[in-house]
C-alpha cells in the first residue's frame, strides 16, 4: 500500500515547474547502471542503496520537492518513505514512474553537462583538431603544449604523449605558465569530448593570445585512432607568477559578468542562508589538496570542472542557488561563466580573508541518526576473526560498491546490493550468523535492522567495516577468481571512455551519442541553456 501521505505528480507538472525555475529534484532511485540507460533529462541518481549516505550533502534543504521514481521494481516507495523518515516534508511519486515521464528520455550519466558541451561547440564551433593532426604536431615536434583537463586520477591512469595534468577549472589561471609564447598551440584534451570543448572555450572566452583548440573525441579518439597512450604520468603545474595570475582574474571576471554571474560577501552569504524555503550549494571549487590545507566552514570540496561535467550529482536541486569559493577568483569565475549559462543562479564569494578558512581535511559526513544496535550486535575485526577460524555456519555480507569489493574484501564475503538484498539472500545458504560490513561500516549499520526482518539467524556489524580488518592486517581477497556475487554489478555505469579495455564499437557508439545530444536538447526544451 502507498503511504498517504506521500504526493503524486504527473509529467507535466514536473515539466511546469523545470519550465518555471522552480525547486524540485527528480530522482531516480535505482542503480546507476539502470539510470544511465534511461532517464529523463534533469534526473539525479540517487540509488536505494546510498540514501542514508549521500542524500543530506546532495539535498540540503528538507523543504525541498523531490520527485520520486523506479521504473516498476517497487524502489521508489521505499525511498520515499525513507525520505520522509528522514525529514523531506515534500516527497512526490512521479506518476507512471519511469514510463510516465512522456517527454525526451537520455541515457549515459551527466547528461546535461554532456548536451550543454555539444550546444556550446555548435553555436561557438569551438575550434578542434583529430588525433591523427595532433600525433603529426608532437612527431614533427612543433611548439605546442597538450593540456589534460581530467580528474588528475583520471590523467593518471592514460594520458595523450607529452601531455601536463591541468584539471579543468584551472587551465584559464594556469596555462601561461606552461605557454608563456602566445605562438604555442594550446591542445585541450580530456576522454571524450565535454571537458576538451568547455576548457578549450574557457580559454577562447577568457581572451587567451594562444591559438587554441580541444583535441577532437580525446582519448577516445585517440585510441580509435589507433595511437598508444602513456600511463602512470604525473606532469603538473603548482606554482603561477604573479603577473600571470593578476591577468587571468581581470579576464575570469570579465567572462563571468558577461555571463550574468551574481557576486557575494560572506556578510551577504549569511542572509541568503536564512531563507529557509531555498537550496544553496555551497562549492570550494580549488583542487581537493588546497581544500585540505584550509577552507570555509559549511564549503564542500568539489573542484571546478568536475562540477561543470557533473553538474548532476554535486546540484541534483533543479532551481537551487550555486555559491562558489576560491581563493584568486579565476577558478570560482571561471566556472560560475558556465554553470549560469546552464541556467543556474550562481554567485561568485568575493573578498573572503584567509583568516576565514578555518576548517581543515575532509568535510564531515552529514548522515540521518545512526540506528541503535545491541552492545552484543557490534563486533571487532578479530572477533570476527576467530569466528571464520571455528564457526563454519557463517555468512559475511559486504555491501561496499562492487569497485571496491572487488579491490579487497574479507575472505568469503558475499557482494550484496543493499537495494537487492531479499533476492540476494535467496542465492546463500541459511546460516546461524549473518555480519554485515561495508568499507567504513556505516552503510551497513543501516542495513542490520533490514536483515533482521529477513531472517531468523543472528546479525552482526562490524565495527568500523572492511577498513577495520584492513587495519587490523587480516587476510584480504582481492578480484573477480576470488568473489562471491549474490546480486549483479549495476552500482556502478561502466563509463565507454573509462579504463583501457573498451572495445571500439562502444566507444563509437558514445562519441555518436554525444553528436545527437543537441538534438534531444531542442526535443526536450527544458534546459533554459544559453552560449555566450
Amino acid at each position: 500500500m502507498t503511504n498517504t501521505n506521500i504526493g503524486i505528480y504527473t509529467y507535466l507538472q514536473a515539466r511546469t515547474a523545470l519550465l518555471k525555475r522552480q525547486e524540485i529534484a527528480i530522482l531516480d532511485v535505482r542503480e546507476e547502471a539502470h539510470f544511465a540507460e534511461v532517464h529523463p533529462l534533469f534526473a539525479a541518481n540517487l540509488p536505494l542503496s546510498r540514501i542514508e549516505t549521500d542524500v543530506y550533502n546532495r539535498i540540503p534543504n528538507r523543504l525541498t520537492t523531490l520527485i520520486i521514481y523506479d521504473n516498476g521494481e517497487g524502489l521508489a516507495i521505499i525511498a520515499a518513505e525513507r525520505l520522509i523518515l528522514y525529514g523531506y516534508k515534500n516527497v512526490i511519486l512521479l506518476e507512471g514512474g519511469l514510463q510516465g515521464w512522456h517527454g525526451e528520455l537520455f541515457k549515459d550519466v551527466n547528461s546535461p553537462s554532456k548536451a550543454f558541451g555539444e550546444l556550446v561547440e555548435s553555436k561557438r564551433h569551438t575550434p578542434s583538431l583529430s588525433a591523427q593532426e595532433v600525433k603529426a604536431l608532437i612527431d614533427n615536434k612543433e611548439d605546442i603544449v597538450i593540456l589534460d583537463a581530467r580528474r588528475y586520477d583520471e590523467y593518471h591512469t592514460m594520458n595523450i604523449p607529452s601531455s601536463v595534468s591541468v584539471p579543468g577549472a584551472e587551465l584559464v589561471l594556469r596555462v601561461k605558465e606552461l605557454a608563456p609564447n602566445p605562438k604555442t598551440c594550446v591542445i585541450i584534451n580530456c576522454a571524450g569530448r565535454t571537458r576538451s570543448i568547455i576548457g578549450t572555450q574557457s580559454l577562447v572566452n577568457a581572451g587567451l593570445d594562444n591559438p587554441v583548440y580541444a583535441l577532437r573525441n580525446g582519448t577516445i579518439g585517440w585510441i580509435l585512432a589507433g595511437q598508444k597512450l602513456e600511463h602512470g604520468q604525473s606532469r603538473n603545474i603548482q606554482t603561477v607568477s604573479k603577473e600571470n595570475k593578476e591577468q587571468a582574474i581581470a579576464a575570469s571576471i570579465k567572462v563571468a559578468d558577461k555571463a550574468g554571474v551574481k557576486r557575494l560577501t560572506l556578510h551577504l552569504l549569511q542572509h541568503l542562508l536564512k531563507e529557509k524555503d531555498r537550496t544553496n550549494y555551497l562549492f570550494d571549487v580549488r583542487t581537493p589538496e588546497e581544500y585540505l590545507q584550509s577552507h570555509l566552514p559549511g564549503f564542500l570540496s568539489t573542484p571546478g570542472g568536475q562540477l561543470v561535467q557533473e553538474t548532476d550529482h554535486f546540484a541534483p536541486v533543479r532551481g537551487a542557488r550555486i555559491i562558489l569559493y576560491d581563493n584568486d577568483g579565476v577558478r570560482a569565475n571561471m566556472t560560475a561563466s558556465w554553470l549560469a549559462q546552464m541556467a543556474w543562479e550562481v554567485y561568485v564569494l568575493d573578498y573572503v580573508n584567509n583568516t576565514a578558512l578555518t576548517e581543515k581535511g575532509e568535510a564531515p559526513l552529514n548522515l540521518p541518526l545512526l540506528p541503535d544496535l545491541k552492545v552484543d550486535q557490534i563486533i571487532s575485526a578479530e572477533l570476527l576473526q576467530y569466528w571464520l577460524s571455528e564457526d563454519k555456519s557463517l555468512i559475511i555480507i559486504d555491501l561496499a560498491p562492487a569497485s571496491i569489493y572487488l579491490k579487497k574484501h574479507i575472505p568469503g564475503a558475499w557482494y550484496v546490493l543493499r537495494s537487492q538484498l531479499k533476492t540476494a539472500l535467496k542465492q546463500l545458504s541459511a546460516p546461524e550468523k549473518y555480519i554485515l560490513t561495508s568499507p567504513d561500516g556505516i552503510q551497513a549499520r543501516f542495513v542490520v535492522g533490514e536483515l533482521e526482518k529477513l531472517t531468523s539467524a543472528k546479525v552482526y556489524l562490524l565495527d568500523g567495516g572492511t577498513n577495520a580488518w584492513i587495519a587490523g592486517n587480516h587476510k584480504t581477497e582481492s578480484g573477480e577468481l576470488n568473489s562471491h556475487f549474490a546480486s549483479p554489478q549495476i552500482d556502478r555505469y561502466r563509463r565507454p571512455y573509462e579504463g583501457t579495455n573498451n572495445t571500439a564499437e562502444v566507444m563509437q557508439s558514445y562519441l555518436d551519442w554525444e553528436y545527437g545530444l543537441v538534438d534531444q536538447l531542442y526535443q526536450d526544451g527544458t534546459h533554459g541553456f544559453f552560449v555566450i
